[in-house]
């Protein structure tokens, strides 16, 4: 389980295919803290470390993964949003995020306020993955709550330390993002789905 405060930024150093499967290497800071079959958020995509030759880690990511998220379009040198998993006993200062990812999204707008950003993401409507006023939602990782719920988009107000300290810098027009629905909000609508 995750909170989807993000940690640190990593870059990635190399990537490499083996059959179906994607070794992905990165750089970051917490590389030293890091242990053999630890889980790692990897934009809201939980891997597991399989190496670590300091200053880099591996994870590797199989196929499945790689066409229900935006991780088979990483490139080398790309910077990535990373979280440890969340310690029993601390404060959970985001949301419940299991590191699952339920679909992708696509960057439609952004627009600058004063002082903040407001990013609009829209989503293939077909998996019935729904959001709702002031819920949450994260985005490659990134916890947050939903502005302008619509019935397949959604945008969030991200404030300059959110903006400087994850992947929100580098979002486009165009940018292909990961999503994980609210856990709460899937369970209420699986289970309003089999009431029906």
């Amino acid at each position: 389980m995750f909170t989807g405060i993000i940690e640190t930024l990593g870059k990635i150093h190399r990537l490499r295919k083996e059959g179906s499967n994607l070794h992905i290497t990165v750089s970051s800071l917490i590389t030293d803290e890091l242990k053999i079959d630890q889980s790692i958020s990897h934009n809201g995509v939980c891997l597991t470390v399989v190496q670590i030759e300091a200053p880099y880690y591996t994870v590797t990511a199989i196929d499945e993964t790689l066409q229900k998220t935006n991780l088979s379009e990483l490139k080398e040198g790309q910077v990535i949003n990373l979280e440890r998993a969340m310690i029993m006993g601390s404060r959970l200062d985001g949301h419940l995020v299991q590191g699952h990812v339920d679909q992708t999204a696509i960057c439609r707008k952004i627009t600058r306020n004063d002082g903040s950003w407001m990013f609009t993401f829209e989503y293939e409507p077909q998996l019935n993955n729904i959001t709702i006023e002031k819920g949450s939602i994260t985005v490659d990782g990134v916890s947050l709550t939903v502005v302008n719920s619509e019935k397949n988009a959604f945008s969030v107000a991200i404030i300059p330390y959110t903006y400087e300290h994850t992947r929100f810098k580098e979002y486009e027009i165009g940018t292909l993002v990961n999503l994980e629905f609210d856990v709460i909000g899937k369970y209420v609508a699986r289970y309003m789905e089999l009431q029906s």
